[in-house]
């Protein structure tokens, strides 16, 4: 009877000391380490009073804010050899049906300037609907074949163009540029700009909105959406041109050399304010006067929660 209860005593103790371990176990699993390691790119234009571009810049010229916390820059790139993925989206909606042929031109000449062997270009075009005619690729040839098939339709679904082509360049590697030929009207209304700007930023895509105005004196000219095209651009970090001044070649080019001078700032977010959806990005030259350099970047970036079109 004794040696029963000796044992179980010691059966009782094992237990015990079988149960604490597994719940040490259990509380050293259940402490999680979680660091967000999230390196976020801020692809920067500087220039000078007189629109010139600046350059030889270096990281300790810089300073850079997220909601007015200030960031390491960890990353500093001039003149990035991070792979270019663009999409070309032209409007070929009535608007603008009488210059199709000399954006088609001008796209096939934009398209040989720019792309290096590691970039890549989808081309689409937007109506009534927007139609995929080229997908990613760096061979001319199915660049040029896409231009060539270009249609054209009755109303412009601009920020239908928007929302999709950002989705599409959200999935790529390296840099993301929607350049968007275009009269500025959307007739399709079935997205609004507010969920088109959302979706660009959401996909880190920069805008360069290159402004095809038909008729330049007309009274039906869309100021409107004019407008909506160069604050689609400033606030992704693009930038916004007239094909009437010096014509489509002239604005391609000077795309072409936006892109070409960016400096690469990158930073992984510290202090973060918990909650907060959207990050806003500020970035200065602080040994510069105030108004010494005019600094172009995207305003800011969101959280990973989705977006959902409403």
């Amino acid at each position: 009877m004794l040696r029963s209860k000796a044992e179980s005593v010691r059966a009782g103790l094992m237990l015990a000391g079988l149960l604490t371990c597994a719940a040490m176990q259990g509380s050293a699993q259940d402490v999680t380490f979680r660091m967000n390691v999230q390196l976020v790119n801020v692809f920067v234009n500087v220039t000078d009073q007189n629109g010139a571009i600046v350059g030889g810049l270096t990281r300790d010229d810089f300073a850079l804010y997220e909601d007015g916390r200030p960031q390491k820059i960890s990353l500093f790139e001039r003149e990035s050899e991070m792979p270019l993925n663009i999409t070309l989206a032209v409007d070929t909606s009535g608007s603008v049906y009488k210059d199709r042929d000399v954006e088609r031109d001008a796209a096939k000449r934009f398209a040989r300037a720019l792309l290096r062997p590691q970039d890549q270009m989808s081309v689409i075009e937007f109506a009534t609907y927007v139609t995929e005619r080229t997908g990613f690729t760096n061979q001319l040839k199915l660049i040029d074949h896409g231009l060539d098939s270009l249609r054209g339709g009755d109303a412009t679904a601009l920020y239908d163009a928007i929302y999709l082509a950002s989705q599409r360049l959200g999935t790529r590697q390296g840099r993301k540029v929607l350049v968007l030929v275009s009269d500025g009207g959307d007739t399709a209304k079935s997205t609004t700009y507010a969920q088109a700007l959302e979706q660009a930023l959401r996909n880190e895509a920069m805008i360069y909105s290159i402004i095809d105005v038909p008729i330049e004196a007309s009274a039906g000219r869309d100021t409107g959406g004019e407008h909506a095209l160069i604050t689609l651009a400033e606030q992704t970090g693009g930038k916004s041109f007239y094909a009437d001044h010096g014509g489509l070649d002239t604005a391609f080019a000077q795309v072409s050399e936006d892109l070409r001078t960016q400096y690469v700032l990158g930073y992984y977010p510290q202090n973060q304010e918990p909650g907060t959806d959207f990050h806003r990005i500020r970035v200065t030259i602080p040994r510069a006067a105030v108004d010494a350099y005019h600094i172009r970047y995207r305003t800011g970036y969101y959280a990973d929660t989705p977006a959902r079109r409403r």
